[in-house]
């Protein structure tokens, strides 16, 4: 079993940035890949960002690219999620998950980040 603990959203104007932890408990877990996703009211959840624990190897989505950066602290057991140049459209809530990579066994209980213009 896992836990994932998401912290860090509030309301921010457009242009500025955010930064959002995920803190994972339960089990050792510096084989799995973390996640960040985000789900807009009205609009399915979406996939934003990954990293692997031991090879910090990181893959983003395109709306993202070059504005949020995903890092991890394996000693804190935490993951985070910059985000600059923050948007509009960036409003969602946010949520760490934990798998292989494919599927995605745990999830947090997410984040509201808004995004003023």
């Amino acid at each position: 079993q896992v836990q994932l603990v998401e912290s860090g959203g509030g309301l921010v104007q457009a242009g500025g940035s955010l930064r959002l932890s995920c803190v994972a408990s339960g089990r050792t877990f510096s084989s799995s890949v973390m996640g960040w996703f985000r789900q807009a009211p009205g609009k399915a959840r979406e996939f934003v960002a990954r990293i692997t624990w031991s090879s910090a190897i990181t893959y983003y989505a395109n709306s993202v690219k070059g504005r949020f950066t995903i890092s991890r602290d394996n000693a804190k057991n935490t993951v985070y999620l910059q985000m600059n140049s923050l948007k509009p459209e960036d409003t969602a809530v946010y949520y760490c998950a934990t798998g292989d990579g494919s599927v995605w066994n745990y999830w947090g209980q997410g984040t509201q980040v808004t995004v003023s213009s």
